[in-house]
Order: C-alpha cells, then sequence, then structure tokens
C-alpha cells in the first residue's frame, strides 16, 4: 500500500519516492523493501518510463527510482526529462561503462545495479540521491573507471586494469570510500566493519594494485595516466 504521509514514525521528513519498473515482481519487491524503512516514503508506482514523466508532475516525488530499461536512447530521454523534475536514481541490469556514463551526463544522480545492493543499502543510496549526493553501486564505479580509462590509456597502461580486477566486493567497497576521500574510522562506521578490519581491507588493496599509497590507489581507481607513489 502506498502512502501519503510526508513524516515517518520518528515525524522527520520522509523522502517521497516514485518507483519506476516494469517488472511487476521486481517493482512490488522495491516497493516493500522502501516501505519497510522509516527514512522513505512511496509516493507512486510507474511501470514504464513512458509514464513516469506524468506520474512524477503528478506526485511530486523527491526521488525516482528508474529502471533504464531498453531501448536505451529512449529511456535516456526519459530520464533528462524527468532529472528536469525531480532528482533520479536509476537501476541498471549490469554496470556498463556506457550506460553509467550516459546516464549521468543525461542528469541521473546516482546508479545502482541489480544484486548488487541490500535493503539498506537501498535506501541509504535513495537518501543520498534526495540530498544531490552521488551514490553508485562497486560494479558502476568500476565500469565508470573503465570508460574513463579508455579515453586515455595506451596499451602499456593496460595491466591497470587487470590490478583493478583483482579486487574483490568488499575491497571494492572500500575502495569507494577511499576514493571519496573517508578516513579508516568514517569507512568502518559506514560499512559496519572494525577499524582493524577496514585497515586489513586497505593493506590488501595496496598490494593488489601495486600502490603504497591512498593517492596512488585513488589516481589508478580513476584512471591517470602515472600512478603516484
Amino acid at each position: 500500500m502506498i502512502d501519503e504521509t510526508n513524516t515517518n514514525e520518528a515525524g522527520a521528513q520522509a523522502v517521497r519516492v516514485l518507483v519506476v519498473e516494469d517488472d511487476l515482481v521486481i517493482r512490488k519487491g522495491l516497493i516493500s523493501l522502501l516501505l519497510d524503512d522509516g527514512r522513505t516514503l512511496v509516493v507512486g508506482e510507474a511501470q514504464n518510463w513512458r509514464h513516469a514523466a506524468a506520474m512524477a508532475q503528478l506526485r511530486s516525488p523527491d526521488v525516482v527510482l528508474f529502471n533504464l530499461g531498453v531501448p536505451l536512447l529512449e529511456g535516456l530521454q526519459a530520464l533528462a526529462e524527468l532529472s528536469q523534475l525531480c532528482r533520479v536514481l536509476v537501476l541498471g541490469a549490469d554496470g556498463t561503462a556506457f550506460d553509467v556514463d550516459q546516464v549521468l551526463q543525461v542528469g541521473a544522480t546516482g546508479y545502482l545495479v541489480h544484486r548488487q545492493f541490500s535493503a539498506v543499502e537501498l535506501v541509504t543510496a535513495v537518501v543520498a540521491t534526495a540530498q544531490g549526493q552521488p551514490h553508485l553501486s562497486p560494479g558502476a564505479i568500476v565500469a565508470l573507471a573503465q570508460r574513463i580509462r579508455s579515453a586515455h590509456t595506451t596499451r602499456s597502461e593496460l595491466p591497470r586494469s587487470a590490478r583493478m580486477g583483482r579486487l574483490s566486493r568488499r575491497e571494492l567497497e572500500v575502495m569507494d570510500h577511499i576514493a571519496r576521500g573517508r578516513s579508516n574510522p568514517d569507512i568502518a562506521q559506514a560499512l559496519f566493519l572494525s577499524e582493524k578490519t577496514v585497515k586489513n581491507h586497505v593493506n590488501r588493496i595496496y598490494a593488489k594494485l601495486q600502490v603504497h599509497s591512498r593517492a596512488a590507489a585513488v589516481s589508478l581507481w580513476l584512471g591517470a595516466a602515472v600512478d603516484p607513489v
């Protein structure tokens, strides 16, 4: 059931969300996850992007949770229109470099890859989107980094991609926070880990990327031509 009130149980302003997803089972699942968390309020749902803009104008959401779908070009056009009305968090089946690059260019605030987020991470991403903070799944970040590297990489730099591919999913999450300038204590709090565990992850990241500093890791993560040490 879709709620129309604006506050959660604690009396705080809830983030108003419109869910746009063509698969009924997935759409209802997303709505259920959002309704289970007091920080978000589902104010509408749409089966496809063709109805999304009209629904957004009718319901005035803070965030549209938007399945890009296919055909991609038409989906991007709908996304560009929606981004003029409110902030948009895109859901993608795969974190392909083309998709991530394009959706950010036409106005999306964030990009989540299916099966790469938990219920808590979904709501966290929606809340961050409402605040204008970019939120990308680890797979989307890697895809975007690959897109950047593809524009600047020479054959001699190809081993960088191989090094990045060595990172585990948890290490990708830690690397995401490092690239955002967060300290080990901040990362520990965000990922519900001990600082010692985070430090161990960071050391393994350095070893796998063959770097010796945060600056070098971030430089490699973003596809810089030279690794600072």
